[in-house]
């Protein structure tokens, strides 16, 4: 493919009064509950149960905000990797750019991570969509993937389109392409949030993947109309509608003026090191929902206080809660 690559899609009718509706919403939403809005915690612990449920992951919303308090959860330990996985990934989404390809190895890394050997690198093999034993999709050569990838995230670097059909478009050939041996459903439905959020940060707000998931075969169905039909309008249309109805249903949320006071992140990270001292910080920060730097700089703030030790060499140590 040349530099130029342009993906195949059609704009509809639908399609741009759709866009339209959704930016009068998401400027109403803004201008009514404010950047402020207290709603970020419970929506992306919705954001993240839908996810990861379509992949089939069976934890439950307060289960997942057990993990996100770092409490303990009895349940299988890959359903609690993936949780704690997605967590962190949408916690460090603020530092990724969408057009980046090593970004977008990080988040693939991220969200894998404990869960595959090869997190945060292309596939080297053939992989298909299957439909119990049904092959539905056979994504291209492994080989392809590297300049498939590199074709796309450049399109989107240069695009003029609407975020909100660009954001869609890189989802419906993200999928298509099936860049990973694993976890391409959860990081293409991450990466058009990142790309939304980089035109109007309160998507961080709205629990799209939770919609999808009530909508799971839609999704999927619209996933193989597009294909069938060489381009992608059908899939376009298809997450628009789901982005109005999330949008709708954070305007319907009421707002608290006064919530519980949530366990500061410092009591959580020194109860983590008290029950389990010999955790790494990278596994740390996956336990918290937390960014790797984020558990950087707070360990550093309570070594400096003189709150937590690390004892013993930096592999093989252990950690020390003096308080």
């Amino acid at each position: 493919m040349s530099r130029a690559y342009q993906p195949p899609f059609t704009v509809t009718a639908k399609a741009i009064a759709q866009v339209a509706a959704i930016a009068e919403q998401i400027g109403r939403l803004g201008a009514e509950k404010g950047p402020g809005v207290r709603l970020r915690r419970i929506n992306r612990i919705r954001t993240v149960r839908g996810s990861l449920a379509i992949e089939g992951n069976t934890l439950s919303e307060s289960q997942i905000t057990a993990i996100l308090d770092g409490k303990t959860v009895i349940a299988p330990p890959r359903e609690v990797q993936e949780a704690r996985n997605a967590l962190a990934a949408y916690e460090e989404m603020a530092d990724w750019q969408p057009t980046r390809e090593r970004d977008l190895l990080a988040a693939h890394a991220r969200l894998m991570h404990g869960l595959i050997d090869d997190a945060g690198a292309y596939r080297h093999g053939g992989v298909g969509v299957m439909r119990g034993d049904q092959v539905v999709h056979m994504a291209p050569p492994a080989s392809r993937v590297p300049i498939l990838m590199g074709d796309l995230l450049r399109w989107l670097a240069r695009t003029d389109q609407h975020p909100l059909i660009a954001s869609s478009v890189f989802h419906y050939e993200f999928e298509f392409i099936h860049p990973f041996a694993d976890g391409n459903g959860r990081l293409g439905r991450l990466w058009q949030t990142l790309i939304l959020c980089q035109w109007n940060p309160l998507f961080a707000y709205v629990p799209v993947e939770s919609l999808v998931h009530t909508h799971q075969k839609a999704y999927y169905q619209a996933l193989r109309d597009s294909t069938r039909a060489s381009e992608c309008a059908v899939f376009i249309e298809f997450m628009l509608e789901r982005l109005l109805e999330a949008i709708a249903a954070v305007a319907k949320t009421p707002v608290k003026t006064r919530v519980k006071t949530p366990v500061k992140t410092d009591a959580q990270l020194l109860a983590l090191l008290r029950r389990q001292p010999t955790l790494t910080l990278a596994d740390a920060a996956a336990h918290l929902g937390k960014s790797l730097s984020a558990v950087e700089r707070l360990v550093r703030k309570l070594r400096e206080a003189g709150r937590l030790r690390h004892v013993g060499p930096q592999k093989g140590g252990h950690w020390e809660v003096l308080s």
